[in-house]
């Protein structure tokens, strides 16, 4: 064997070995490998059968996110299914769901990536139950849908940080320590965090003055720096205050956007206007977001069983599935960081209905 071929080689066992050992360090921390098989591995196929459901039929729809409704003329994103490299997902059955809910509450933590994944979860149990009554009710930052038949909660609490911001006399301080919001989370059956996107605002957009850690204010820190400190103190949340026996804990896995083409291979493309086809294959070019790397040494260090919602390599494959100026109300600006319902949130929410299903 040449040289050559033999360093190839042997950077391919290296790698295989490092991907073997990073499955492991992640199995003992509770972020199971669904019977051997890495659901978050694989490619999107087309298939006839999606979408799960005509977004008509839910009218509780944020308007932001129904891409059709706000003119959008192609429908191919909608066909796409995501197909696991070595095995196959269940069907999503949503009577099941309803069933296995009865008497019990998920609420969803997070910023508007959480919005989207709770108003597509309402819907394709709406959809999969459509006779059975439902209330729906906003307090505050808190949502609630309800199914009383099944005595079952679907919940959102938008909680962009997760960690809190108060208000002082110098202003809003956002604390990496302080985690007051975790109150509402008690008595949970299912809780699916999430938390990124909000870490970047700056400007007008930027909701505190100030960051604060233990005693000492900072103007400001470097925001992958802040965010870790943040998510320990969740993650110290969550090992202090779960019954794993009671409560199952998910984190949802950084949703990617797609502001720039160079990002999937297309610098011509400067955002994800006019895209209607996934990325082929099964890598994307960019590799894993800083900020999943984050995400995955914090639950890598815990003690209580979170399973990681990977949802981020998936979801970065698909750049036509945004509502890009098809969105916000309908307003004709651009978003390449929320998703289109249906669409990529309903994936999400099938993984996550196979998980639930096996445990």
């Amino acid at each position: 064997m040449g040289a050559i071929a033999f360093g190839a080689t042997l950077l391919l066992v290296l790698s295989l070995v490092h991907h073997i050992q990073g499955e492991k360090k992640l199995e003992a921390k509770g972020i199971e490998i669904n019977g051997g098989c890495d659901i978050y591995q694989g490619t999107w196929v087309r298939d006839d059968s999606y979408p799960l459901y005509d977004v008509s039929q839910c009218p509780f729809i944020e308007r932001e996110f129904d891409c059709l409704k706000n003119g959008r003329p192609d429908k191919d994103y909608l066909k796409y299914r995501w197909q696991p490299s070595w095995c196959n997902l269940p069907r999503f059955d949503g009577q099941d769901l309803l069933e296995k809910l009865r008497g019990k509450s998920i609420m969803f933590v997070g910023d508007s990536l959480s919005l989207n994944q709770w108003q597509s979860l309402t819907c394709m149990l709406h959809v999969a139950a459509p006779l059975a009554q439902y209330t729906s009710s906003r307090t505050g930052g808190l949502s609630i849908f309800n199914f009383p038949a099944y005595n079952a909660k679907v919940m959102f609490s938008r909680n962009a940080f997760l960690v809190d911001i108060v208000s002082t006399s110098k202003g809003a301080v956002l604390r990496l320590d302080s985690i007051e919001g975790g109150k509402l989370w008690t008595g949970m059956d299912v809780l699916v965090f999430n938390s990124w996107h909000w870490w970047l605002h700056t400007g007008r957009k930027q909701p505190w003055n100030y960051i604060q850690e233990g005693s000492t204010l900072y103007q400001d820190m470097d925001r992958l720096e802040a965010y870790e400190k943040g998510l320990n103190t969740w993650a110290r949340w969550v090992d202090n205050n779960v019954d794993p026996a009671k409560t199952k804990i998910f984190f949802q896995g950084v949703s990617p956007d797609h502001m720039n083409g160079s990002d999937w291979g297309e610098p011509s493309a400067v955002n994800c206007r006019d895209q209607t086809q996934p990325v082929l294959g099964t890598m994307y070019p960019t590799g894993t977001p800083k900020a999943q790397l984050v995400v995955e040494k914090v639950l890598r260090r815990m003690s209580k069983p979170v399973h990681l919602l990977d949802v981020t390599k998936l979801s970065q494959l698909r750049k036509d599935a945004h509502p890009s100026v098809y969105g916000h109300g309908g307003h004709r600006d651009m978003d390449c960081s929320h998703w289109c319902l249906a669409g990529v949130p309903d994936t999400w929410n099938e993984l996550l209905y196979a998980i639930l299903v096996q445990t």
